[in-house]
């Protein structure tokens, strides 16, 4: 067994996306439990020696990640100028897409108050989100939503497990003073008589 352990944390340190416990099971030709089992047991194994990488299972299946106590070495590591980072542009773009999927490109603009094309051209490229239908009615608009590499890269399994968002909305009456001076004169809400 332990020659199957190296080949499941083999296969998991080579491969580019989650791979199922099936899919293990299948190029190891053993049963899923066994499988199973040798994943908690390397889990379990880098969390009590408190390894840089962790097992985590994300997006319907099993991959390596950085521990988190290592942010700090990586942050210093990834700040060369050969790091590629989204701007802030594509930031709130993958924002808006991620939570109101499936959302247009004219719906992105609204949200954000400005053209989005090509921050979300940006973000199809990188794999991050990707075309998922057509709007119905005039038009047909085309429709985004967040991939499976977005999943994986937040480390979550489904967009419902984003943080709700209401943790980062203002009280109303603070977005009622803060959007008072961009309303055009008579369509307050204030009562007169």
């Amino acid at each position: 067994m332990t020659e199957m352990r190296g080949a499941v944390e083999a296969i998991l340190f080579v491969a580019e996306t989650p791979v199922t416990a099936q899919e293990l099971a299948e190029v190891l030709e053993v049963s899923i439990a066994d499988v199973e089992g040798m994943l908690s047991d390397i889990e379990q194994e880098l969390l009590e020696r408190h390894a840089g990488i962790v097992l985590r299972g994300v997006a319907g299946g099993w991959r390596f990640y950085t521990a988190a106590e290592m942010l700090p070495y990586l942050e210093r590591f990834a700040a060369s100028e050969r790091a590629t980072r989204l701007s802030n542009a594509a930031l709130e773009t993958l924002a808006v897409v991620a939570y109101r999927q499936p959302v247009s490109r004219g719906q992105i603009a609204e949200v954000r108050g400005v053209d989005s094309e090509r921050a979300l051209h940006t973000l199809e490229r990188r794999g991050l989100v990707r075309e998922i239908g057509t709007a119905p009615g005039p038009g047909q608009a085309l429709l985004y939503g967040t991939t499976d590499l977005f999943l994986e890269k937040l480390g979550i399994n489904s967009p419902q497990d984003l943080p709700p968002l209401a943790d980062h909305v203002p009280p109303a009456d603070i977005v009622e003073t803060l959007e008072r001076p961009f309303r055009p004169e008579g369509s307050s809400n204030d009562s007169r008589s």
